[in-house]
């Protein structure tokens, strides 16, 4: 427990944490094409802070909350008139601002909104900490359960219900796990950059991996890398914390493209 006392610890126990859980899933975020879906539950998730603070609820629980409402109401409403990219850019920017024009009418309640928007990993508690790694653990252990019957829904729904899988009760279960991770993750790397974590890891894993496991394997390494590598560089370059964690995964992201570029020219 000493080493809990060190506050980089703990920052990077916690980047460690979220990126176990946001790359495995942000695999199925890119196979499904789901970028925006992502954003939209991140963004909906400051209308969250607002209602918890105004509640005096656990931020984590309001912010749960909101992103199941959030996904649970694109899940819905999709297919119903509107073009998915239309539903989501309507829900993901009228919620944020309905969360920000909240927060205004908080009345004796100090609130740090650049730290909910870009995250605050160095004020990261242990509180914080059991938090993070319970969610990830959930968030783990429901794609481990669901892994076969996921996969098959993302890559043929005919042959899901061929199978008897229900698509639509395996999206429910990812929309399950994207308002966990997205709860985990907004004191870490705020609302703003959440889809970043779950996207940019996923898609430098794409080049290298054979398998959807081992893409997903990949992904949460370089998650971890980026969390660990980003903290290095915020502490070196004294930049923050949240964005440079992203600023490396694009990094990596960039020279895994290359590389696979290179790799399909050799092979062509």
């Amino acid at each position: 427990m000493i080493l809990l006392d060190d506050f980089l610890i703990r920052a990077a126990l916690a980047g460690i944490g979220v990126a176990l859980a946001a790359a495995p899933l942000g695999c199925f975020v890119v196979w499904r094409r789901m970028a925006y879906f992502g954003d939209a539950t991140a963004h909906a998730s400051i209308l969250g802070v607002a209602l918890a603070l105004s509640f005096d609820v656990s931020v984590f629980a309001g912010v749960l909350a909101t992103a199941l409402a959030m996904a649970t109401t694109v899940s819905a409403l999709a297919g119903r008139g509107y073009a998915m990219d239309t539903l989501l850019g309507v829900l993901a920017h009228s919620s944020l601002a309905f969360g920000l024009v909240a927060v205004s009418f908080l009345q004796g309640v100090r609130i740090d909104l650049m730290a909910y928007l870009f995250g605050d990993i160095l004020a990261v508690g242990r509180a914080d900490l059991a938090v993070i790694w319970g969610g990830a653990a959930l968030v783990l252990g429901l794609l481990w359960w669901r892994w076969s019957a996921l996969l098959t829904a993302t890559l043929n729904p005919d042959l899901a219900y061929a199978a008897g899988i229900d698509p639509r009760r395996e999206q429910m279960v990812l929309t399950i796990a994207l308002a966990l991770v997205v709860a985990v993750a907004i004191k870490v790397v705020g609302v703003l950059l959440i889809a970043a974590m779950l996207l940019i890891p996923a898609a430098a894993a794409r080049p290298f991996a054979a398998t959807p496991e081992r893409m997903a394997v990949i992904a949460a390494l370089l998650g971890m890398l980026a969390a660990v590598g980003g903290l290095q560089l915020a502490f070196a370059l004294d930049t923050p914390a949240g964005p440079s964690i992203v600023c490396l995964a694009a990094a990596l992201f960039a020279a895994s493209s290359l590389t696979g570029l290179l790799l399909q020219r050799r092979r062509g």
